[in-house]
């Protein structure tokens, strides 16, 4: 059964839908089958990953309103191993559509479900809002990745964020657990990111991922090319970042990479 995770902040600007675009494209280069599923009306995971939302006929939001299923629309990106269900712009209609619905918070739950079989990770990019679409998300999750930045602002709104998570957990989703903080965005040349990991650190502990994403150009240019960074540039610095952080998730899961499972079968 494939593990969902969910890469969720209510803030803006801190990485969140580059870490799911790279981290879904690092599991699925190690061999994992990975589901990226794109819960952002942006759409920015859908075209950062080769695809052009305005010519998107079927998307999450029929998913959501007209019960489609997601097996008929699931895309096959250019990395292999990996897979996509795509957003458009509509999905910014859809919480608005749903208020009413009887079981509005498990809806997603309920549409990944039938597939949940045929990945072994299944990666949500939310929105940057904290409303009908993301608590949907976490409700389908099994855990819950959240990218900080390393910048002056970082844990403005962390606390909110959390508040959502623990009513989540006691109404909607009891499983629903934290994999980790992502610090993001990271300058190792500037005391403020420095004094911002410890800080972070310290608040959290063994919730911080060891993992950390520096601030790296290659990134940027990778989604204005509409490809992971890893098709991109595979030995710059946010491409090996993201590639430890993938590893970091398959061990604390106790997972062996596939890679290896088959070296040693052979």
């Amino acid at each position: 059964m494939g593990k969902i995770i969910s890469i969720a902040n209510q803030k803006g600007g801190v990485g969140k839908t580059t870490t799911a675009i790279n981290l879904a494209a690092s599991l699925a280069v190690m061999e994992y089958k990975t589901l990226l599923v794109d819960a952002d009306p942006q759409a920015n995971s859908t075209s950062g990953c080769g695809f052009n939302p305005k010519s998107i006929k079927v998307s999450l939001y029929e998913c959501l309103i007209e019960e489609k299923s997601v097996k008929d629309i699931v895309l096959e990106t250019e990395t292999p191993h990996l897979f996509l269900v795509p957003s458009h712009l509509d999905l910014v209609g859809a919480e608005i559509e749903l208020i009413n619905h009887p079981n509005r918070e498990n809806i997603l739950k309920s549409i990944l479900e039938p597939v949940r079989n045929d990945f072994d990770f299944i990666i949500i990019d939310c929105s940057p809002s904290l409303g009908l679409i993301t608590v949907n998300a976490l409700t389908a999750s099994d855990s819950l990745i959240v990218p900080v930045q390393c910048e002056f602002f970082a844990l403005e709104g962390l606390g909110k964020l959390l508040n959502t998570i623990k009513i989540v957990q006691s109404r909607l989703n009891p499983e629903l657990d934290i994999e980790g903080i992502l610090l993001t965005m990271y300058d190792s040349r500037l005391n403020l990111s420095n004094q911002v990991v410890q800080e972070v650190k310290r608040r959290f502990g063994d919730s911080v991922f060891k993992t950390i994403i520096h601030r790296n150009t290659r990134l940027g240019e990778a989604q204005s090319m509409r490809m992971p960074v890893l098709l991109y540039d595979a030995d710059c610095k946010g491409a090996i970042n993201y590639l430890n952080l993938a590893r970091e998730i398959i061990q604390s899961n106790s997972l062996e990479p596939i890679i290896k499972q088959k070296a040693e079968l052979n």
